[in-house]
């Protein structure tokens, strides 16, 4: 007979929203969580909540667009303290960390080289809540959006590498040096840059003398009206569209720009994590088709060789 004052290790709730990890996710995303603070060697508390719960309450939030109060009494932990987790996840880094190896994983899951060598950079306005402060939105006189700006650097698969909110008034070339650069501290090897005609100027000439990016931009036809798809361009346009699934991400209620960032961060956390327990994506296009090469002897020519003498020539001065 167990004894009331005994502590029980809170059993796992049952899934029940489509925004919850599978056990293959979870054995995807659970390896690359930060160590508790318990099993450091500073020492702490021993965490209450099962892990997965808290991730399932941040997806949640993330993917319904709910208020951090709203969180369900399903999942059984207070919103403060999936908040707290969200916060200091964050904070620490290892939200970043664990994208990152998300990111080199997806591309060893499809075949391709973990460090990619080529971005597609592009931006999305969006309208801000009220809870945005004066001091961190602005407004967008190319859109009419009052809000914020959030730019974007995904690869040749549509995974982000950079995610950047800032106020929407600025020029998209004034936040992307500061994007560029970051993109150079962090992935080194980048090598090109594909984005729109709002990116050149004097940011590419300033790209390829102190970054050493190449940046090529993809204009629009003059003779083209309404959609239209574009080379390179309709990568990142569609991870745009990505984001736009997550609820939390119509729309920017965060007050610091950090939490919007954080947010578009767990989207592509879970579409990465989603690519991973599912089966290689094949190439867009069959490879070329190799025509068999026709070694019969018809086929080929004889070469005949001219036979060189051995008699030395003398001009015609040596023999007067």
């Amino acid at each position: 007979m167990t004894s009331t004052n005994e502590t029980r290790a809170p059993a796992v709730r049952e899934r029940r929203y489509p925004s919850d990890t599978t056990d293959a996710e979870w054995a995807v995303l659970e390896p690359l969580l930060p160590v508790p603070a318990c099993e450091l060697p500073m020492g702490g508390r021993p965490e209450k909540h099962p892990r997965r719960n808290v991730v399932d309450a941040i997806r949640y939030v993330n993917d319904n667009g709910i208020k951090w109060r709203a969180v369900p009494v399903d999942f059984g932990i207070p919103w403060r303290t999936v908040y707290g987790f969200f916060q200091r996840w964050r904070a620490s880094g290892d939200l970043a960390r664990i994208h990152a190896e998300l990111h080199q994983m997806v591309r060893v899951h499809d075949g391709l080289n973990p460090r990619t060598v080529a971005v597609i950079l592009d931006s999305q306005s969006v309208k801000g809540s009220e809870t945005v402060g004066q001091d961190t939105r602005g407004f967008d006189g190319g859109k009419l959006i009052n809000g914020r700006k959030r730019h974007l650097a995904v690869d040749m698969r549509g995974m982000a590498l950079s995610v950047m909110v800032t106020k929407a008034s600025p020029h998209d070339s004034i936040p992307a040096r500061d994007q560029l650069f970051r993109l150079r501290l962090t992935h080194p090897e980048l090598a090109v840059a594909w984005a729109d005609s709002a990116y050149g100027g004097t940011l590419v000439d300033w790209s390829h003398s102190f970054l050493g990016i190449t940046l090529k931009t993809v204009p629009r036809r003059k003779d083209e009206d309404g959609f239209a798809v574009l080379a390179k361009r309709w990568r990142v346009e569609r991870a745009i569209s990505w984001i736009m699934r997550a609820r939390r991400n119509v729309r920017d209620y965060e007050r610091l720009v950090s939490h919007s960032e954080a947010h578009i961060t767990w989207t592509f956390i879970t579409l990465m994590v989603r690519r991973l327990t599912r089966p290689p994506r094949p190439p867009r296009t069959p490879p070329h088709l190799v025509e068999p090469v026709e070694t019969s002897a018809s086929k080929f020519k004889p070469i005949r060789l001219r036979k060189q003498s051995n008699a030395i020539r003398l001009a015609p001065a040596a023999l007067s």
